[in-house]
Parts: structure tokens; sequence; C-alpha cells
């Protein structure tokens, strides 16, 4: 199970940077980096904090809702997982001073979500990534249903993340470019999952 598990966070911290990078990097530079000798230097030192950051809060749920699909199979009870998991999501929003009683019952319900689908990864057969997704889900369609719930549940989290921040139209802007390359990387990922 250990290989499985350390496949899935690979491909997650892979996916979080490409999500990042897809937002991050399409800002256009301006003209100081053409102007200012050492300026890039600086530019990628900053966008590379900013990866980083961006990479830390997208793996959060996921890994906490992974360490307890791991738990999970290994028999422990879930409800209890679940109760520990929602103790430190309220602690990393609050942290973030983020937490509001919306944001963190749509958290845990994309938590949720991730739990099943990696314990399904956890359970299916295969020496990789790619194959316990295609031996986890026999189809395209079963797959595409379970992004269907993860992407809402997302939707779900950034509505709310908006609603507690206020919305601005660089908030507005700045999750719809998430949402988009997400949407992007999944379908790319998809097409290689069940090749097309």
């Amino acid at each position: 199970m250990r290989k499985k598990y350390d496949s899935i966070i690979t491909e997650e911290e892979t996916f979080a940077r490409a999500v990042a990078l897809g937002v991050i990097v399409k800002r256009p530079l301006t003209a100081w980096h053409y102007l200012i000798p050492g300026m890039f230097i600086f530019d990628f030192l900053r966008r590379s904090s900013e990866m980083r950051r961006y990479s830390k809060h997208f793996l959060f749920p996921r890994k906490l809702a992974l360490d307890a699909a791991q738990d999970i199979c290994s028999g422990k009870e879930r409800e209890g997982k679940l109760s520990q998991i929602r103790e430190e999501i309220n602690a990393w929003l609050s942290s973030l001073k983020l937490f509001s009683q919306d944001l963190q019952r749509s958290q845990m319900e994309a938590v949720n979500i991730l739990i099943d689908h990696y314990c399904k990864l956890l359970n299916a057969e295969g020496d990789s990534y790619y194959s316990l997704m295609r031996n986890a889900y026999n189809n395209r369609k079963d797959y595409e249903i379970y992004l269907s719930l993860l992407t809402s549940a997302e939707k779900e989290v950034d509505r709310a993340i908006a609603e507690k921040l206020g919305e601005t139209d660089a908030l507005r802007e700045r999750l719809l470019a998430e949402q988009q390359q997400v949407e992007k990387l999944r379908k790319k990922d998809t097409d290689i999952i069940f090749l097309e």
C-alpha cells in the first residue's frame, strides 16, 4: 500500500504545481523585466514562492484525505478520522484567517469525496498512478462522474472563499483561472488514463 500511497501523493503534487504554474505564469511580464538587469531573477523567486504556497494549500486537504483513506483501508473507523480532519481543517482555515462554517463545511464535503476516491485507488491493482486509476474506475464515464462531484465541491469551496474574503474582480479572476487550469489538466489526464 505504501507504493500506491507514494504514487498518488506524487501525482497530486505534480498536479498542484501544474495548476499553479498555469495560473501564475500566464500573468504578462512588465517592461521592468526587460529594463532592469536581474529583474527576471526576482520575478522567478517570487513566482517560485507563489507556486510553493499555492501547492501547499492545494495539497493540504488532499493529504488529509489520502492519510484518512489509508487508515480507513487499514480498518480504522471513518467517523473518527473525519472528526480529526474537521479539527485540522478548522485550525488550518483559522491560521489563514479564512474560517467560516460555510467554508469548513464545503472543505469537508470535498475531503469526503477525495477519501472515497483515494480508497478506490488504494484498493485497486496497479503499479503506476494511471494503472491504479484505470483499475479503480472501470471506464471513462465512472471517472467523469467522480470528477463532476469533485468539481462541484471545489466550486462550493471557491464560493465560500469569495464570500469570506469579499468578492472582488481580482479574486473572481484568480478563482476562475484556477478552475479553468484544473479543468484543462483533468481533461488531459482523463484522455491519458482512458486512451481516447
